[in-house]
């Protein structure tokens, strides 16, 4: 069977956040995210965990884009800081090197 191309994949929106909470597990997180989120489609791609802080990166679709980083940002102790169509942006943003 032959691959879906580019153009017929739905679009996505790269998330990235800053967790307040030290330390969280990825089970927790997702945990977490899985209660608030409701219907939305989401994935977690990415938790880095340093001294200073926790961020994380998840996966939404376009469309329920805005409403996910509502959600995440109506929790205390989690917040959105940068979103974009490319992954790459926003590990750069949040100064992840892979």
């Amino acid at each position: 069977m032959a691959k879906v191309s580019k153009a017929r994949r739905g679009k996505n929106r790269w998330i990235g956040l800053h967790i307040y909470q030290k330390p969280i597990t990825r089970t927790l997180l997702e945990d977490n995210l899985g209660k608030i989120m409701g219907d939305i489609d989401w994935k977690l791609f990415d938790l880095f965990d340093d001294e200073i802080h926790t961020l994380a990166i998840l996966r939404t679709s376009l469309e329920d884009s805005l409403e996910a980083k509502k959600k995440i940002n109506s929790i205390d102790g989690m917040a959105t800081l940068t979103t974009s169509g490319k992954i790459r942006l926003v590990r750069q943003r949040l100064g992840i090197h892979k």
